[in-house]
């Protein structure tokens, strides 16, 4: 157990290093965005390099940071179902949700969206609006994000058998993060 549990610690290190380092395409994404609207309205001229290049980060931070965000156990869910279960209810939940619908789902899209990304990487595929973009970095990120979904995946259910196994805390307790200073995981 404790050498599974060392692999999901890694998994969390490195979702939680994109996730701080995708945070910052954010700000990138609306310094592009003002800047493009800045240009529009002083000089009346766009182009769809800069608009494509605000929806390339938008699609970056949405799927890169989705492992991030299940690490933090923020997705959308049921609380109000789940938080009048026990712990160990909890655990059991997550357990069979990872196993029954996240890791099969986010595996399947990986899988689907491989091909894609690698057809366009092969064809050069350029954007068809005039002064568009490459389209292979796009596509590439739904394989890598949906990766970094399913390790964390992988990380959360090895953390919640370790938890019912007495091997672990619950890992749905929330703690201090002291480089966000407020509860998360």
């Amino acid at each position: 157990m404790q050498g599974l549990l060392a692999v999901s610690r890694l998994v969390d290190r490195v979702n939680q290093e994109i996730g701080r380092a995708v945070s910052w395409l954010i700000l990138a994404a609306v310094l592009v965005s003002s800047t493009n609207a800045t240009v529009r309205y002083l000089f009346d001229t766009s182009s769809n390099g800069w608009l494509e290049l605000q929806w390339y980060l938008f699609a970056a931070v949405f799927l890169l940071a989705a492992g991030y965000t299940l690490l933090r156990n923020e997705h959308v869910r049921i609380d109000i179902v789940i938080s009048r279960l026990s712990p160990r209810g909890r655990a059991w939940i997550d357990i069979i949700g990872g196993l029954l619908f996240l890791l099969p789902m986010a595996l399947l899209i990986m899988y689907l969206s491989w091909p894609g990304f690698v057809e366009s990487y092969r064809l050069h595929e350029v954007s068809a609006d005039a002064g568009g973009l490459l389209r292979w970095p796009a596509r590439l990120l739904i394989p890598v994000g949906f990766f970094l979904l399913s390790a964390q995946g992988i990380s959360e259910i090895i953390k919640r058998i370790a938890f019912l196994a007495g091997a672990g805390p619950d890992p749905t307790e929330k703690t201090i993060d002291p480089h966000t200073e407020h509860a998360g995981n």
